[in-house]
């Protein structure tokens, strides 16, 4: 039969011991400590080997307290799981889609090769790049936003804040 050991009886290491000093530092800033007494508990919290043997360098001070002495808090949250997360609505942002439509974008960039389905699917630097392209090469350079918009609607593509296009 396993027990977890008594948290307060857990080893702690130097960067609990210097948060500690860290704290008294500031009490000793806010003048809430005498100067012998500060060095007393700091010399303390520097010889500790236990939780429990800081709870009481900290048991007459208000906060700051050192982070080691506090409550855990609920586990983090991770910011990126590798398993899909369900995802409820039904507007295509609540599921990741873009508002812009793929064939809208496709058709744009064929019809109007002046970079314009990358305008409204909200890629503004293409857009203008290819604009440019095509005034300055007198409509010459037409060529790069059809075979854009032909990739756009044989693969799809993504709007300005990354999200997939709607088919």
């Amino acid at each position: 039969m396993t027990t977890s050991p008594d948290p307060d009886a857990v080893r702690i290491g130097t960067f609990e011991r210097e948060q500690c000093v860290e704290a008294l530092g500031e009490h000793f800033a806010a003048g809430r400590l005498e100067t012998g007494e500060y060095e007393e508990r700091v010399t303390a919290a520097l010889g500790a080997q236990t939780k429990a043997d800081l709870v009481p360098l900290f048991a007459d001070l208000p906060e700051p307290h050192p982070p080691v002495l506090r409550p855990p808090g609920p586990p983090p949250v991770p910011a990126f799981s590798p398993y899909p997360q369900p995802v409820y609505g039904y507007t295509p942002a609540a599921r990741g889609l873009s508002d812009k439509s793929k064939l809208a974008t496709g058709l744009l960039q064929i019809l109007l090769p002046f970079g314009i389905g990358r305008l409204y699917a909200g890629h503004v630097g293409i857009g203008l790049a290819q604009l440019l392209v095509v005034l300055v090469t007198c409509g010459a350079g037409a060529l790069w936003p059809i075979i854009d918009g032909i990739v756009i609607l044989a693969n799809g593509g993504y709007d300005g804040q990354g999200r997939r296009l709607l088919e």
